[in-house]
C-alpha cells in the first residue's frame, strides 16, 4: 500500500465526523429534555476532594448527606431504643432499675458503661439522634434550592427526534402550524401543564408535586425527631390512687410515681387540684359476656389554680380531662375496704380505707393492712401490726369455690386476714411495696391449733386476735380510681408531622413528573406535520395513554388532512 493510498485510507471521513456530532448534539438535546425531572442529589462514590483536612470535610459531608447514610443511621436508632425496652431505666422507674442490678449483678459494670440504664439520655444515642438530623437537614437544603430554580425555570425545548423519545405521536394536518401550536397550547393549559413556546414547538410539563411531597415528607420527619426530642426533654407523667371523696394537687410529693424528662421542672406542672367525688363502673349481667366492663365514669370537682372556681368534670376511659397542656387519664379503679383496729385497752388505733390490688378480671384483690403507730400489747410494749388481705366484692360462698371474685361488682363482698405482729420495716427508710407485707421480722398470730391465725369477715364483722391482743373490725368497702397525669409537650407538633409524612409520602409515589412536547411544521406539500412526544421520569404505562388522550384532544382541534390517510400512533416504552 502506498503513502497516498495509506493517508487516505486513515484520514477522516468528514460525513461520518458530521453524523458522530450530529448524533452527539441530539444525545445532549435528549439528556437535557431529561434533566432535573427530580431533586435527588447526584450520589458521590469518589474519595475525597482535594488534599488535606479541608478535602476530607468535604468527603465526610458529602457521605453524610447522602440517603444510604440517612436510611443507616435511621436503622442504627431503631436498632439503639432496643436496650430502652429491655433494660429498665431510671426515669421510669428506680425501683425496678435496682431490682436488675440486684438479679444481674454480672452485667451491671457494663450495663453502666454503656449508659444502658439512661438509654435514650446516653452519649451514643444521643450522637445517632444528631447524626440523623444533620444528615436529613443536609439532604433537604440543596435539594429544596433545586426545586425552587426548577420552579421558576422555564420547560426545556423540543429535542430534534421526537420519535426516540418513550412515547410518541404524528399525524398530518391542514391547519396551519401556528395555529395548531395555540391549539396545543390551549389544550396542555387546560390540563394544567406548565407551558413554555418555542421555534415551531410548545414544550409542557406537570407533576412538580411528586418533588413537592418528597421534601414534604423528609421535612415531615425533621419535624418528628424535633416533636420526639421536644417530648422527651421535657415531658412528664405520674400515676395516682384516688380514694372516693379524696382529692389530688398536681405537686410532686402527691404522686405514687413520676417520672419525666432530663429538662424538666417541676414549676412546668400545671396548678390544679381534684377530688373524686364518685366513681361508677357498670357491667353486664348475665350471658356469655357476663362480668364484661360496660362503662367506667369518674365524677370529680374540679379547680384550676389556688383560687380556681370549683368546676364538676367527668374522665372517662379515653376522654380525658385536659388542663393547660396536661391531660388526666383515667386507667382503672378497684375496692379498698374500710379496716378499724383496737388495741387490747379497746383504743382504736388504726381506721382507713385500704386500697387492695385486683389480679383479675372479677376484680378478686390482694393487699396489705399496716398499723405502723400507736399500738400496744397487753404488757405495754410497743408493736406493729400487719395483715395480709385479700378481698372478693362478689364470693361465691362458703364451701363453694375458692377466695375469687364471681363477678366484678359488689354483690357479696368477703375480706379474708392474716395477722403478724412485730416490725414492719418501715422505720428504716427504705422504700416498701403498699400491696404486700414483708414479715421478715414480724411473728404470726397463732390459732388454737398453733397455726396462722386468718379469718374471713363480711361487711360488719369483728376479727378478735388471740390471747386479747385487740380486735380488727371490717367496717365496709369504699373505691378508688387510678388516673394517669401526663404532660407530653411536642405531640401535637409529632402529629402534625406524622400526618405531613403520609401526605408527602402519597404524593410522591403516585404523581408522576413528566414532560410534553408538541411541534407542527410545514411540509414539502405545504400540509402541517404535527409530533407530540412525552417524557417521564421514570417508566410508566400511564405516560403513552396520558399522551393519547392529549394527542386525541388536540386532534380534535387539529383533525388529519382529508386528502390523506390517517396516520396517527402511539408508542410505548421502547427497549
Amino acid at each position: 500500500m502506498s503513502t497516498t493510498d495509506k493517508a487516505s485510507t486513515e484520514a477522516p471521513n468528514p460525513s461520518e465526523e458530521a453524523a458522530d456530532s450530529a448524533e452527539a448534539r441530539e444525545n445532549a438535546a435528549e439528556e437535557a429534555a431529561g434533566a432535573q425531572l427530580s431533586t435527588a442529589p447526584a450520589e458521590d462514590t469518589g474519595g475525597p476532594v482535594g488534599i488535606g483536612v479541608i478535602g476530607w470535610i468535604r468527603w465526610f459531608w458529602r457521605q453524610l448527606t447522602s440517603m444510604r447514610v440517612a436510611l443507616i443511621l435511621l436503622f442504627l436508632l431503631s436498632l439503639g431504643s432496643i436496650p430502652g425496652s429491655l433494660v429498665p431505666q431510671n426515669q421510669v422507674d428506680a425501683m425496678k432499675v435496682a431490682q436488675w442490678k440486684k438479679d444481674h449483678s454480672f452485667w451491671v459494670p457494663l450495663a453502666e458503661k454503656l449508659q444502658l440504664f439512661d438509654v435514650y439520655s446516653s452519649v451514643w444515642f444521643s450522637a445517632i439522634y444528631l447524626l440523623l438530623f444533620i444528615s436529613l437537614i443536609g439532604c433537604i437544603v440543596p435539594r429544596s434550592w433545586q426545586f425552587v430554580g426548577q420552579l421558576t425555570g422555564r420547560p426545556p425545548g423540543a429535542p430534534k427526534r421526537l420519535d426516540r423519545l418513550p412515547a410518541y405521536a404524528t399525524w398530518r394536518t391542514e391547519k396551519a402550524p401556528d395555529e395548531v401550536l395555540a391549539h396545543a397550547k390551549s389544550v396542555l393549559g387546560g390540563r394544567r401543564f406548565r407551558t413554555e413556546a418555542g421555534a415551531a414547538s410548545v414544550a409542557a410539563e406537570k407533576g412538580y408535586l411528586r418533588e413537592a411531597g418528597n421534601l414534604a415528607f423528609h421535612i415531615a420527619l425533621i419535624v418528628m425527631l424535633v416533636a420526639f426530642a421536644w417530648g422527651q426533654l421535657f415531658k412528664s407523667e405520674g400515676g395516682k390512687l384516688v380514694l372516693r371523696g379524696k382529692g389530688f394537687a398536681n405537686t410532686l410529693t402527691q404522686y405514687d410515681d413520676f417520672k419525666y424528662g432530663s429538662f424538666f421542672s417541676p414549676d412546668d406542672l400545671a396548678p390544679f387540684s381534684f377530688t373524686l367525688d364518685k366513681f361508677d363502673a357498670t357491667y353486664e349481667e348475665s350471658g356469655p359476656q357476663k362480668g364484661t366492663a360496660r362503662d367506667f365514669k369518674a365524677y370529680v370537682t374540679f379547680s384550676d389554680g389556688a383560687d380556681g372556681a370549683p368546676q364538676k368534670r367527668e374522665i372517662q376511659v379515653n376522654k380525658p380531662m385536659e388542663v393547660d397542656g396536661s391531660k388526666v387519664y383515667l386507667l382503672g379503679h378497684g375496692y379498698a375496704p374500710i379496716v378499724s383496729v383496737t388495741d387490747p385497752t379497746g383504743k382504736v388505733v388504726f381506721k382507713d380505707a385500704v386500697p387492695m390490688l385486683p389480679f383479675d378480671a372479677n376484680l378478686s384483690s390482694s393487699g396489705a393492712v399496716k398499723v405502723p403507730d400507736g399500738y400496744s400489747d397487753k404488757d405495754g410494749k410497743k408493736e406493729q401490726l400487719g395483715f395480709n388481705a385479700m378481698f372478693v366484692p362478689t364470693f361465691a360462698g362458703e364451701g363453694k369455690g375458692t377466695m375469687l371474685s364471681q363477678f366484678p361488682d359488689l354483690k357479696f363482698p368477703v375480706l379474708a386476714l392474716s395477722a403478724y405482729h412485730g416490725s414492719l420495716g418501715v422505720d428504716a427508710g427504705l422504700p416498701q411495696n403498699v400491696y404486700q407485707l414483708n414479715t421478715s421480722k414480724m411473728q404470726e398470730f397463732k390459732d388454737a391449733d398453733g397455726q396462722l391465725f386468718k379469718k374471713r369477715l363480711l361487711p360488719g364483722e369483728t376479727m378478735e386476735l388471740p390471747n386479747g391482743a385487740g380486735t380488727v373490725k371490717f367496717e365496709g368497702v369504699e373505691r378508688w380510681a387510678t388516673f394517669s397525669i401526663t404532660r407530653q409537650p411536642g405531640s401535637g407538633l409529632a402529629l402534625s408531622g406524622a400526618i405531613a409524612a403520609i401526605g408527602g409520602l402519597a404524593a410522591s409515589l403516585f404523581i408522576q413528573r413528566r414532560r410534553v412536547w408538541v411541534r407542527a411544521v410545514a411540509g414539502k406539500d405545504g400540509v402541517t406535520v404535527v409530533e407530540m412526544a412525552g417524557l417521564g421520569r421514570s417508566e410508566s404505562a400511564k405516560l403513552p395513554e396520558e399522551l393519547g388522550q392529549l394527542a386525541a384532544a388536540l386532534h380534535q382541534q387539529a383533525p388529519t388532512a382529508p386528502d390523506q390517510p390517517v396516520k396517527e400512533t402511539v408508542e410505548g416504552e421502547r427497549g
